[in-house]
C-alpha cells in the first residue's frame, strides 16, 4: 500500500522560460485543493510536478494511482478496497487506495486508461465524497486532493466514447502542460549536471558527448535522459564519459547526421544547391571555393528556415564559424 512521500520531494529542473512558468504555478497551485490536470508525453515529469504540488503544503500522504494497471476483476478492490468474504480468496479485510489517500492527495496517473466502468465511480466518490469497499453495503467518506495525469489526449477519447465527459470536467479545473525536452534543449545541460550528481562518481561529460546529447531528440523525455546518465556512469568507470558510451539511440542518431552533413558537403561541392544554371565565366567555369561556401551556407539557412544551430549542424561547422561567414558574405537577410 503506497504511504506518504518521505524525504526531500523531486523537483522539476531547469531554468528555461518554460520551467520557470510552471515553477510558479505549482507555487500558487499547491496553496489550493482545486483539482489539477496535468498533460504531457510520457517521461516529461507529470509525477514529479503532482508531488511538487502536494509538496508546497505536505498535508497528509501522497498516494500514487496507476491507472493504466486497474484491469480485471481486481480493480475496483484496489481502489475501494474489500471487506472479508467479499469474493473467492479475500480472507480479510483489505482498505483501498482511496482510503490510503485520505487527508493527503490522489494522484491518478494515466487516467486516460481507467476502464469505463471504474470512471462512473470514480465520479461518484469525487461528488459525493464517499465509496463502498466490495462486498460492503455501509459507505465510507474519503476526502483528497485530486491530481490526475494524461499523456492523452482526451478531448478524442470522450469523443471515441473511451471516456467519461462529467469526468473530465470535474477533473479539469487547472490544466497544466509539461513541455518535451526537444522543447527546452537549455535544460539538458542542467539535467545532465542533476543525474551526474545523483548517479555518477565524479563522472563528467567530453564536449563532443554533450553536443550529442543536446542533438538528439530524446522521444524519452526526461525518464530517457535519467536512464542514459544512469547506464553510461554504470558501464564507465570514468571520471570522463565520452561518445561511444551513450546509448544505442543517440548513437544512431549522432551516425545519421554525420551522414547528413557528408551527403550536404557533397552536394554543395557539385553545385547541388544551385538554384539555377550559373552563368559561365569566360575565364573559368568552375566556382570558386568561396563561392561553393557561400552558397552552401545560403541554402542551408534556406532548408533550415533560417535555423542557425541546424544549419551549422547540417554544415558540420561550429555556429560561431557560421555566424562569422554570415557576416562575411552578407548573408544576414
Amino acid at each position: 500500500m503506497p504511504s506518504a512521500y518521505e524525504g526531500t520531494p523531486p523537483v522539476l529542473v531547469g531554468q528555461s522560460q518554460r520551467i520557470r512558468q510552471i515553477l510558479h504555478l505549482i507555487e500558487k497551485l499547491g496553496r489550493s485543493q482545486s483539482p489539477v490536470l496535468l498533460l504531457g508525453e510520457t517521461g516529461t515529469g507529470k509525477e514529479v510536478a503532482a508531488r511538487s504540488i502536494h509538496a508546497v503544503r505536505n498535508s497528509g500522504p501522497f498516494v500514487p494511482i496507476d491507472c493504466s494497471a486497474m484491469v480485471g476483476p481486481l480493480m475496483e478492490s484496489e481502489l475501494f478496497g474489500h471487506t472479508k468474504g467479499a469474493f473467492t480468496g479475500a480472507v480479510s479485510a483489505k482498505p483501498g487506495l482511496v482510503e490510503a489517500a485520505h487527508g493527503g492527495t490522489a494522484f491518478f496517473d494515466e487516467i486516460g486508461e481507467m476502464p469505463l466502468e471504474l470512471q462512473a465511480k470514480l465520479l461518484r466518490l469525487l461528488q459525493e465524497k464517499e465509496y463502498r469497499p466490495v462486498g460492503s453495503t455501509a459507505t465510507r467518506r474519503a476526502e483528497f486532493r485530486v491530481i490526475a495525469a494524461t499523456n492523452q489526449d482526451l478531448a478524442c477519447a470522450i469523443e471515441r466514447g473511451a471516456f467519461r465527459r462529467d469526468l473530465y470536467y470535474r477533473l479539469n479545473v487547472v490544466t497544466l502542460r509539461l513541455p518535451p525536452l526537444r522543447e527546452r534543449r537549455e535544460d539538458i545541460p542542467l539535467l545532465i549536471d542533476h543525474f551526474l550528481a545523483r548517479y555518477g562518481n565524479r563522472h563528467s561529460l567530453t564536449h563532443e558527448c554533450l553536443q550529442a546529447m543536446l542533438s538528439y531528440d530524446w522521444p524519452g523525455n526526461v525518464r530517457e535522459l535519467e536512464n542514459a546518465i544512469q547506464r553510461m556512469a554504470a558501464i564507465n568507470s570514468g571520471p570522463l564519459l565520452h561518445t561511444p558510451d551513450l546509448p544505442s539511440a543517440v548513437l544512431n542518431h549522432l551516425n545519421a547526421a554525420r551522414a547528413d552533413r557528408f551527403s550536404m558537403r557533397a552536394a554543395a561541392a557539385h553545385g547541388v544547391f544551385e538554384r539555377a544554371p550559373a552563368p559561365v565565366s569566360p575565364v573559368s567555369p568552375v566556382l570558386s571555393m568561396t563561392e561553393l561556401e557561400k552558397r552552401a551556407i545560403r541554402d542551408a539557412l534556406e532548408f533550415t528556415k533560417g535555423d542557425r544551430v541546424r544549419a551549422a549542424t547540417l554544415l558540420g561547422i561550429g555556429r560561431t564559424t557560421l555566424y562569422r561567414k554570415i557576416k562575411e558574405y552578407g548573408l544576414t537577410d
